[in-house]
């Protein structure tokens, strides 16, 4: 396989090396990346199935000062012409089309994603797109924890991976080297990033992404034809319903690509909240539902978790899972790829 040539870090040289990468589908996270990387000094290459994205995108870069402009292609294969990484930030069901488009094409380079689920990503990669071609392309799969209730290149942000957390997967067969350059990437964004497997990866969002969509959604329904509620509707109403506001069409994909992690994570909230509703039958329903509310009090009032010092790592795939076990993360690739700096909670 010929190594892809992503050398971008961030670290104590701030040295940035420009990359020609391409990014498929210019949703919110797409264009986000978009705009970020090639405010970088990369050369960016974007394409969407949607016409009227590819011209709104078009129209953004035009706008742009010199130098951190982007060019919008027509399909996906001019997308990825002699470029070196790909990025694939398309919904779920489209993924296997922009797959066999690349398998198609023989792309060799490295690929990583930002889809919501991994496992199911991970399987499609190695179904439709290692067996297409003798030189098999490196795939690291990735998921940035920085999504909003709005979609669309309108609402990109070149800003919106400042801080935010990056799961990139480290599987058997992920090449570490691969990996690191991803991690470099990414880092150069201002994002954290937390290794992870795909499967640890599934059952983590599933509790705290996903499950949280099913729950909005079902609390914003239940006020449906009640004007009255919807007129006295605050604080609690608005942020426990701010993502039922996303796209049907993308948290259907998101929680119904990920469904035994889901199940697992929407059956422990139900057993909650079946506690909760046998309590409003005790005949002290308030003291019954002290305890109740305690313990969701304690894990929200230490949320999110305090930083701790930064820390030198030395890289291995079983360091680095471990980190992440821990909830840690890496914020920095040493020039020489044998460290990482990271951090651990406090």
């Amino acid at each position: 396989m010929k190594p892809p040539r992503v050398r971008t870090y961030v670290c104590r040289c701030a040295k940035v090396i420009a990359v020609d990468i391409a990014v498929i589908g210019l949703g919110l996270i797409g264009g986000s990346l978009l705009q970020a990387l090639a405010a970088r000094g990369h050369r960016l290459y974007g394409y969407d199935a949607d016409p009227a994205t590819r011209a709104t995108a078009r129209t953004a870069s035009a706008r742009t000062t010199s130098g951190t402009r982007w060019q919008v292609v027509g399909s996906v294969r001019d997308a990825v012409a002699d470029t070196q990484l790909a990025i694939l930030a398309v919904p779920l069901p489209s993924l296997p089309g922009v797959l066999d488009e690349l398998s198609g094409r023989g792309y060799t380079g490295l690929v990583t994603d930002v889809t919501s689920v991994k496992g199911a990503v991970r399987d499609l990669v190695t179904q439709r797109l290692r067996p297409a071609h003798a030189r098999l392309a490196g795939y690291v799969g990735g998921h940035p924890m920085a999504g909003r209730e709005q979609s669309g290149f309108d609402a990109a942000d070149p800003d919106l991976f400042t801080g935010a957390a990056w799961v990139l997967c480290l599987e058997p067969d992920t090449q570490l080297g691969e990996w690191l350059d991803v991690a470099a990437l990414v880092t150069s964004l201002g994002a954290r990033v937390v290794p992870a497997t795909a499967e640890e990866h599934d059952r983590a969002v599933a509790a705290v992404s996903h499950v949280p969509h099913l729950l909005a959604t079902a609390l914003a329904a239940a006020v449906a034809g009640d004007p009255l509620a919807l007129t006295l509707g605050a604080g609690s109403f608005r942020d426990g319903t701010r993502v039922a506001a996303t796209r049907p069409d993308l948290v259907a994909a998101m929680t119904g690509g990920n469904p035994d992690a889901v199940a697992d994570a929407l059956d422990a909230v139900i057993a909650s909240l079946t506690e909760a509703r046998e309590a409003l039958d005790e005949d002290d329903p308030i003291g019954a539902l002290r305890p109740w509310f305690a313990a969701g009090t304690e894990v929200r009032t230490a949320w999110p978790p305090t930083a701790g010092s930064s820390i030198e790592l030395p890289v291995s795939v079983e360091t680095l899972l471990r980190l992440g076990h821990v909830g840690g993360w890496v914020t920095a690739i040493a020039p020489d790829r044998r460290t990482v700096t990271a951090v651990r909670p406090a």
